[in-house]
């Protein structure tokens, strides 16, 4: 079977971290699988959704790394939820009901006082066509449930058992009781579609194979199944994985703005080390920076997947980003030193690189190479730097300049270690640290070395 999934973001917002998780898995398990990976906005919400978010979001899985098979946007598919609604509606499996929400909040409480669940009490089944005049006279427009098949017919009160299982591609054998649940709404009272309904029928429609997402959807699973069966369509198979929060445990939200993709792509860090963090955090296999998505997919797998949830800590994407930005060539990054305006070529990358957190720290380097340097030496080395400067090797210089410069100068002067290497560091590029300075020195050239030790 060939699998398709997909991924359905709402754009109301931007897309944080937690978004992106179940992203990776779905895009990972498809491609390790040869499959396709659906991109589908969920905008049926017209007031919230925006194509500024759209936009937004495609940017950043294009970012990322995760290139779409196919892009759908549900609010070009109201035919198709309109029909699947009139066909329950037809069926006896949506009904209205005409409860305010404050009505509602009445009963649950009363049936919480007298030690009942608090599930929807299907009044709106026992409507009368009088009943049901009175309330469109009050102007009161009905929302619509579905139906589950868990309640005993007779007797609102009682309960039968009604069990729907699953094999959860993640979490193994899963089991929702019905009976604990309420029958779902699955059209608003304004006549717009709540998210459930509409998802089901593009699943089916799209051919979803399988549904991966987090944990907090388990229970609406067996709503769903239930749903899937009275359309007739086929059921997908479904996984849940655990959960991502911020490393002190909060969970993820969009309204926050906490750990947005886009902030991540701002602050340098890169794409394979979110992804390799996002997917890899909370599971068996060891957190390490994978290089491409390929390699990556070949990481995940769905039984190490830890049961609790798991912590998301920024600093270690920064720690994955410099591993990956060590082990990179000239040529991996050689467009991207040209954007920042850094002239440098493959001799001047393999001297900074082991010097950045990010690509984007080598144009503090090439400034210290080619520009303008404040030289830091203080009053107590002034004869000291004057005597090396005097034992400047004349060019062409090479990586062996550094230490046959250095040897001459301890000769002269007798001073070795720090007191001999950190002078000269500071005097030529006014600081403690840096690349080291066998590599820096061939690019800085004699011309501005002696400038600087001037």
């Amino acid at each position: 079977m060939s699998v398709t999934v997909r991924f359905a973001p709402s754009p109301t917002g931007h897309i944080h971290i937690g978004n992106v998780r179940p992203a990776l898995f779905n895009y990972l398990f498809a491609k390790k699988q040869g499959g396709n990976f659906v991109l589908r906005y969920d905008d049926t919400d017209i007031q919230r959704s925006k194509e500024e978010y759209a936009l937004g979001i495609a940017e950043d899985l294009k970012w990322l790394g995760i290139n779409p098979d196919r892009v759908e946007k549900q609010s070009a598919r109201f035919a198709l939820y309109d029909a699947a609604a009139a066909k329950l509606k037809e069926a006896g499996l949506l009904y209205p009901c005409y409860e305010t929400p404050e009505e509602l909040e009445r009963r649950r409480n009363r049936a919480r006082a007298l030690g009942r669940p608090p599930v929807y009490d299907r009044a709106g089944l026992k409507l009368t066509d009088e009943q049901i005049a009175a309330y469109e006279s009050e102007g009161r427009k009905p929302h619509w449930r579905f139906k589950l098949p868990n309640h005993a017919e007779n007797d609102a009160f009682s309960f039968v058992r009604t069990e729907v299982h699953w094999d959860d591609v993640i979490r193994g054998r899963q089991t929702v009781d019905l009976a604990s649940l309420s029958d779902p709404v699955l059209v608003r009272a304004d006549g717009t579609y709540l998210y459930t309904l509409p998802s089901i029928v593009d699943d089916a429609d799209m051919g979803i194979t399988h549904v991966i997402r987090g944990e907090d959807h388990i229970a609406n699973t067996g709503v769903q199944i239930a749903i899937f069966q009275a359309l007739g369509a086929q059921v997908p198979e479904f996984g849940h994985h655990n959960l991502l929060t911020t490393a002190s445990g909060e969970g993820l939200s969009k309204r926050s703005g906490a750990l947005s993709i886009r902030s991540l792509r701002e602050e340098g860090y890169e794409p394979m080390a979110v992804c390799s963090l996002a997917v890899l955090t909370g599971t068996s296999h060891a957190v390490e920076p994978a290089p491409t998505m390929e390699a990556l997919a070949d990481m995940l797998d769905f039984s190490g997947i830890s049961k609790s949830a798991a912590k998301f800590d920024p600093e270690d994407v920064g720690h994955l980003t410099a591993k990956l930005v060590h082990s990179m060539s000239f040529a991996d990054v050689a467009a991207r030193l040209q954007a920042d305006g850094v002239e440098g070529d493959a001799a001047f990358w393999e001297a900074v690189k082991e010097n950045c957190s990010t690509v984007s720290d080598a144009k503090k380097w090439w400034e210290l190479v080619v520009g303008s340097v404040t030289p830091d030496i203080a009053e107590e080395d002034k004869e000291f730097i004057t005597q090396a400067k005097d034992l400047l090797p004349q060019e062409p210089w090479s990586e062996a300049t550094w230490g046959e410069w250095t040897k001459a100068v301890k000769g002269e002067t007798g001073r070795k270690g720090k007191g001999l290497f950190m002078p000269l560091r500071k005097a030529i590029t006014g600081l403690a640290h840096g690349p080291d300075l066998k590599n820096m020195l061939p690019l800085i050239g004699r011309e501005r070395t002696l400038d600087r030790l001037s």
